[in-house]
C-alpha cells in the first residue's frame, strides 16, 4: 500500500486546492531525517520572534508536536495574532490533536467565519457527538473550494442518511457527477449508505457497478463488497471476487480472511455501520487522494480526522504511518503501525511494515524476529522474505541475504513479472560475499528476465568492468542503463567508471563530474572522481575528492584505500573503491 492511491491520481483541481483548504500546515522539508526539536528548549527562546522560528524550523523538519509547542509559546506572547492561532492549530490537528486543535479552531471560526480546515474539524466534533443536524448545517457553510469540493458533498450525503433521509443523501452524491474522476467514489459511498439503511438492491446495484468499472478492484473495495455480498447471501458472488483479487494483488489479506468465513459458514459484521464510521471513510478518501508529494501534508491531516472518527481505522493508521515514514519521522510511523488491530485484515502488513521501521531505528534484531515470524506464519508469502533479505543486505550480512533470498526464490511463482528482482538481490549479495561465479549466474538470468532493467544492467556491467571482463558488452550494457536512467547518480557513476577502466579518461572525467552533479555527497563517486583528476593530472583537485569522499563517511576498508591515496598518491595505494 505504500504510496498507493485506492481511487487513482488524484484530479488536478483537488491537488492545487489542496493547500487552500489546509492553509498554515507544514510544508515538505529538503532533509526529512532531520534531527528533532525538543520543546524542551523552548524555555531558552527568549522572544517571540524565536519561538516562532523554532517553530517553523521545526515544522520544517515534521516535527509537529514541538512546533506546536514553540508556536504556542509565541502564541502566548501574541495571543490576538490569528496567523499563530492558524499556525498553531495546523500544527495540531497534524500530529493527530485533534481535540486540543478544537479550541483553537473556535476561535479561527469566531473571527474568520467558516475557514475550511478549522469549521471542518468542528464539523468532525459534531459528527463524534452525533449531532448530525449541525453537522449537516456546516457543511451547507463550508465554501466549496479545493479538496472542500469533494469533502462537503459525502460528509453531507451521510449526515442525511444519519437523519433518516436516504433520497436526500443519494440526490447530494448525484450532485458529484460532474466532477472527473471521482465516479468510483461517488459509487462507493452510495454502495455504503444504501446499505447502512439496508436498501439491499440499490447497494448491490452500486457495488456491482464499481466493481465493474474497475480493472483491478483495489483492497478497501474488494473488502466492503465482499462483506456486503457474504451478509446477503451472496456468497458464491463474494467468493469469486476474493479469489479474482488474491489472483491479482499482492494484499490478499481480506480474500483470505473472507475466504476462509465462507468455508467456515460464518457471516462477518457490517464494517460500515454507523454515520460516524461512514464520515471517517469519506475523511479517508479524501487523505487518500491527497496523497501525493505536493498534498502529502494535507493527506496527513485529514488521514488524521478519520483517525478522529474512527481510532481502529486499520488504512487510515496504515496511510499516516506511511506519510510520517516518508517525512523521516520513523518513531511516529511506528507507534501507528503497532496500533493497528489484530483482528484486522491488515494487521499483517502493519507487522510488515513495523519491522522496517524497527530496523530504521536501529532495532535490527527486532525486526528480524518479526519478519522471521510473519515468514513462518505464511509459508507461501514471498514478501517477508524479501524485506528480511533487504535488511540483512543493508547490514552487509551479505551471506545470511542470500540464504534467506534463496528461500524467497523457491517460493516465487513461475512466471511471476518480478522474479528479476529476486535473482537480482541475491546476485548481489553473493557478489558481495565474494562468490563471484554464483552471482553471475544469477545476474545474467536476471538479465533474460528483464532485459531492459537499468539495475540489472548497471550491475552485471559494471563488475564485468571491474574484473575486466566482457568489456566492450559491459560499457554497452552500462551505457544503455544510463539512457533509461540518466539522472541516476549511481549509474552516471558506473560509465564514467567504465571508462575510467578502460582508459578513456576524457569521457571517464564528463561522466564523473555529471554523477558528483546529481549525487554530490556520495564518498565512491567522490573518490572516483579523485582518481580520474589525479590521473590527468590535476593532483590537487584529486587530494580535494578524496578528502570530500571521506567526510561522506565511506565503510573503514574504504576509507583506509582513501586516506593511503592522500598520503602517498594513487599509484602506491591499494585498490581503489570499487562501488557501482
Amino acid at each position: 500500500m505504500s504510496g498507493r492511491n485506492w481511487i487513482g491520481d488524484a484530479p488536478g483541481w483537488i491537488a492545487a486546492g489542496a493547500m487552500l483548504v489546509v492553509a498554515g500546515c507544514a510544508t515538505r522539508a529538503s532533509d526529512p531525517a532531520a534531527t528533532d526539536v525538543s520543546t524542551n528548549g523552548a524555555a531558552a527562546v527568549s522572544s517571540p520572534l524565536g519561538s516562532y522560528l523554532a517553530a517553523r524550523h521545526a515544522q520544517e523538519v515534521h516535527d509537529y508536536s514541538s512546533a506546536a509547542g514553540f508556536m504556542e509559546k509565541a502564541l502566548a506572547d501574541d495571543p490576538g495574532n490569528l496567523d499563530l492561532v492558524r499556525r498553531t492549530f495546523s500544527l495540531r490537528v497534524s500530529e493527530g490533536k485533534v481535540a486540543e486543535a478544537v479550541p483553537l479552531a473556535q476561535r479561527i471560526v469566531g473571527l474568520d467565519g467558516n475557514n475550511g480546515l478549522a469549521a471542518t474539524v468542528l464539523l468532525v466534533e459534531d459528527i463524534k457527538a452525533g449531532h448530525y443536524d449541525a453537522a449537516l448545517q456546516r457543511t451547507k457553510a463550508l465554501p466549496p473550494e479545493g479538496a472542500q469540493r469533494f469533502a462537503i458533498p459525502l460528509l453531507a450525503a451521510w449526515m442525511d442518511a444519519a437523519l433518516g433521509r436516504p433520497a436526500d443523501a443519494h440526490q447530494v452524491l448525484a450532485q458529484m457527477g460532474d466532477l472527473k474522476g471521482l465516479d468510483p467514489l461517488r459509487e462507493l459511498h452510495t454502495a455504503l449508505i444504501a446499505d447502512y439503511v439496508n436498501d439491499v438492491p440499490a447497494a448491490q446495484t452500486a457495488y456491482e457497478k464499481l466493481i465493474s468499472g474497475e480493472a483491478q478492484p483495489t483492497f478497501r473495495v474488494v473488502e466492503l463488497a465482499g462483506n456486503f455480498f457474504e451478509r446477503h447471501g451472496m456468497a458464491d458472488r463474494a467468493k469469486a471476487l476474493y479469489a479474482r483479487f488474491a489472483s491479482e494483488s499482492d494484499q490478499a489479506d481480506s480474500s483470505t480472511l473472507g475466504l476462509a468465513r465462507i468455508a467456515a459458514g460464518t457471516i462477518p459484521a457490517k464494517l460500515v455501520d454507523t454515520p460516524q464510521k461512514g464520515a471517517a471513510e469519506a475523511l479517508f478518501d479524501l487523505a487518500s487522494l491527497l496523497n501525493q508529494r505536493e498534498t502529502m501534508d494535507a493527506s496527513l491531516i485529514y488521514a488524521r480526522l478519520a483517525l478522529e472518527l474512527e481510532p481502529n481505522f486499520a488504512l487510515a493508521q496504515l496511510l499516516a504511518g506511511e506519510i510520517r515514514d516518508d517525512q523521516g519521522r520513523t518513531a511516529d510511523a511506528l507507534a501507528l503501525y503497532i496500533a493497528v488491530d489484530p483482528h484486522s485484515s491488515l494487521y499483517w502488513s502493519a507487522r510488515l511494515r513495523a519491522a522496517l521501521a524497527l530496523d530504521q531505528l536501529d532495532k535490527t534484531d527486532e525486526a528480524e524476529a518479526i519478519l522471521r515470524q510473519l515468514a513462518a506464519e505464511r509459508p507461501n508469502a514471498i514478501e517477508p522474505l524479501v524485506e528480511l533479505g533487504d535488511v540483512l543486505r543493508g547490514h552487509e550480512q551479505y551471506q545470511e541475504a542470500a540464504t534467506v533470498y534463496d528461500q524467497a526464490i523457491q517460493r516465487q511463482k513461475t512466471g511471476d513479472e518480478d522474479t528479476w528482482r529476486l535473482y537480482y538481490d541475491r546476485g548481489v549479495s553473493l557478489e558481495r560475499s565474494g562468490r563471484w561465479p554464483l552471482a553471475e549466474a544469477d545476474l545474467k538470468h536476471a538479465l533474460e528476465l528483464a532485459p531492459q532493467e537499468p539495475l540489472v544492467l548497471n550491475y552485471l556491467g559494471y563488475s564485468w568492468i571491474d574484473k575486466g571482463e566482457n568489456l566492450n558488452d559491459a560499457l554497452r550494457m552500462i551505457q544503455r542503463a544510463v539512457e533509461l536512467r540518466p539522472n541516476d547518480g549511481y549509474i552516471v557513476d558506473s560509465l564514467g567508471w567504465a571508462y575510467y577502466r578502460m582508459g578513456d579518461l576524457a569521457k571517464a572525467t564528463q561522466y564523473l563530474e555529471r554523477a558528483i552533479e546529481l549525487m554530490p555527497e556520495d564518498p565512491t563517486i567522490n573518490d572516483h572522481l579523485g582518481d580520474v583528476y589525479w590521473r590527468t593530472g590535476r593532483l590537487v583537485e584529486a587530494r580535494s575528492q578524496w578528502r570530500r569522499a571521506l567526510q561522506f563517511g565511506p565503510d573503514a576498508g574504504d576509507a583506509k584505500v582513501i586516506e593511503t591515496k592522500l598520503d602517498r598518491g594513487l599509484d602506491k595505494a591499494p585498490q581503489a573503491m570499487s562501488g557501482g
